[in-house]
């Protein structure tokens, strides 16, 4: 088979495709035939080195895909060679096969194409727990998304409306924001394409007030970090929750702890891997309420490009730019 590989870690640009070794399954394993690789912002900080956690090298980066299970393991219960599947692990979805335990993967309908089921579980499931589990949304919450027309930050936007909440996009540009208005967002704030000096983060901060209908927000979604996050937490409503989903921003922001008795507001972190690892139950039944969601139509994922998986560095490397809006599909022909 072949595939994406980092032999060390490097820039993106260092990743090769090319042929190694078909894996095999072991004792509760499955090899899945690789139809479609959805791409996120950790897959172009793995291969850098500069992610939570480092496998040991080579290996193929990707965190999730969907594909047609081609041999099962002893012991193997849950699958059977022929199933459709889409599957969550923190590497090894750029290739043409990946092995992985039976219980990274689960069932898809026939009626979900495979570049769908590849683009939505990872998004959605960190979405979905963040906004449900951390934030316990309602109807009435009014929910700020930073860098909203993002794979995470769409998925927030899409889930938030589903549930009926009042929902206000930031992003960097008229493009981006054109592309939320889609999901029939209340609100846009565009806060530009360069870092925030300090009396910019005071006119944003200013700008998110302006945008909430009462106090402020109850609910802060924030995967971008950096100099947008103490101007949208001081937008946070009395006994908000904020959101911290990531920093694709680039700087790891230190929050003034002051603001937080002050507002009386909680800080949540979201990692999905860990909340996978620790609550398996919870991250199953979310993806059983996710596909509940996509089959009756509440929520439309956008899968904004399908691009073949030999010719995926550009866009990983686009992704780690924050050159990507909505959703991009590595496939498999």
């Amino acid at each position: 088979m072949k595939a994406i590989i980092c032999k060390k870690f490097a820039p993106v640009s260092e990743l090769i495709w090319e042929e190694v070794a078909d894996p095999v399954a072991g004792p509760g394993e499955i090899v899945v035939d690789v139809k479609a690789a959805g791409l996120n912002y950790p897959d172009s900080l793995i291969v850098q080195g500069l992610y939570q956690f480092q496998p040991k090298r080579p290996f193929s980066p990707g965190h999730e895909g969907a594909g047609i299970v081609s041999s099962v393991g002893e012991g193997v219960k849950t699958h059977r060679v022929g199933d459709s599947v889409a599957f969550f692990k923190g590497f090894g979805a750029f290739a043409e096969k990946i092995v992985l335990s039976e219980g990274l993967a689960f069932p898809i309908p026939d009626t979900l194409p495979h570049p769908v089921a590849a683009g939505v579980f990872m998004v959605y499931g960190t979405s979905y727990h963040a906004l449900v589990q951390r934030a316990n949304i309602t109807k009435d919450d009014e929910v700020l998304v930073l860098g909203a027309s993002g794979g995470v930050g769409l998925a927030a936007v899409d889930i938030a409306k589903s549930f009926g909440a009042r929902v206000v996009a930031a992003v960097s540009s008229k493009e981006k924001a054109s592309v939320c208005r889609r999901y029939n967002v209340d609100d846009v704030v565009i806060y530009g394409k360069e870092k925030l000096d300090q009396e910019g983060q005071k006119l944003f901060t200013k700008e998110l007030k302006s945008k909430s209908r009462g106090s402020g927000f109850s609910i802060i979604y924030d995967p971008l970090g950096d100099c947008f996050a103490e101007p949208a937490l001081r937008s946070i409503s009395w006994g908000g929750t904020y959101l911290v989903v990531g920093f694709a921003a680039g700087k790891i922001p230190s929050l003034p702890t002051n603001l937080m008795l002050l507002k009386g507001c909680a800080v949540s972190g979201v990692f999905i891997g860990r909340f996978q690892q620790e609550e398996p139950k919870q991250s199953a039944q979310n993806i059983q309420e996710i596909g509940k969601l996509l089959s009756s139509g509440k929520l439309t994922p956008f899968i904004s490009e399908t691009i073949p998986m030999a010719e995926s560095v550009d866009a990983i490397e686009r992704i780690a730019k924050r050159g990507v809006v909505g959703k991009v599909v590595f496939i498999n022909d």
